[in-house]
């Protein structure tokens, strides 16, 4: 597959181990990477290299076939972009900024803007330095969607939105997906990224700790069995003799490494109240792999 996005040994050192490090991946057309980190890792730092923003670095990240730098207003033809913080005009109202920004990305039908005014049932009647946080970020992803852009780079796309919109959003990253879009997002929701990426790249301290597909993390994920025994003693008893952990008195969770039926086979001699079956999630899995990279 063509590579859309491609970064090669990027640094921008602001010293005191601040800034990114040889930071090294490539994306593919059509392909949904999420970029995971904690705060300060260089999240925003390299996506703001990919816009052009960034001065005086080593290493080389290009778009398409266009440098990010040196050809940054091409770049900017092909991306719909969302900051980590919008900056806007504030003495705009919502539909003036979004005309605006259609004029600036020489946008000429502004149907679809409109259709997402209604998607996230924004008021774009008001002025924007009376809107809240939410309504900033609904507007912000207007824009960055508005014309269907074949690279989507969004940085904490759900920052600030509800429940029900962060919902929405999903379905709005799926239906691009979809339409084959190449979608790059900064976040710190891992349900999100579970069902809209295909990949998932993990930045520490400014250098790439991970690089795995979402089908090859799902496929370590293990069935978690939690085991209400009649008395503590049985519970301590099974956690000595077969594993797992003690969650709450003689409650013990399990992960299921084998098969079932030794798991059956080794609970007969206890006297068991309950046991439900739960699947580990996208985090818990991550976490087990790489929470000391992430921490």
């Amino acid at each position: 597959m063509r590579e859309i996005i491609k970064v090669s040994n990027l640094t921008k050192d602001y010293g005191n181990n601040k800034g990114i490090f040889d930071v090294s991946f490539s994306i593919n057309e059509g392909e949904v990477v999420g970029f995971l980190g904690p705060n300060g890792a260089g999240k925003t730092t390299t996506i703001r290299h990919l816009l052009g923003l960034i001065q005086k670095y080593h290493g080389s990240a290009f778009i398409k076939e266009y440098n990010c730098f040196t050809e940054q207003v091409l770049v900017q033809k092909y991306i719909g972009y969302l900051p980590g913080e919008i900056k806007f005009i504030e003495d705009f109202d919502g539909d003036s900024f979004i005309r605006f920004m259609a004029k600036m990305k020489d946008i000429k039908d502004l149907s679809y803007a409109y259709e997402l005014v209604k998607y996230f049932e924004l008021d774009i009647s008001k002025k924007i330095n009376k809107m809240s946080k939410g309504m900033k970020q609904k507007l912000g992803l207007i824009v960055a969607f508005m014309n269907k852009p074949e690279i989507l780079i969004l940085d904490e796309p759900s920052s600030g939105l509800d429940p029900l919109m962060q919902h929405k959003l999903v379905d709005l990253i799926i239906q691009h997906k979809q339409m084959k879009a190449t979608i790059f997002l900064s976040s710190h929701m891992f349900d999100e990224v579970e069902k809209t990426c295909d990949r998932i790249i993990m930045i520490k301290e400014g250098r790439i700790v991970a690089d795995s597909s979402i089908k090859d993390i799902k496929a370590k994920m293990q069935d978690i069995y939690i085991i209400r025994f009649s008395t503590e003693e049985m519970a301590s008893r099974f956690v000595n003799n077969t594993g797992g952990s003690i969650i709450n008195k003689a409650t013990v969770e399990y992960r299921l490494s084998e098969s079932l039926n030794k798991l059956i086979k080794q609970l007969v001699e206890f006297d068991i109240l309950e046991i439900t079956k739960k699947k580990q999630t996208l985090e818990e899995l991550f976490m087990q792999y790489y929470g000391d990279a992430y921490d």
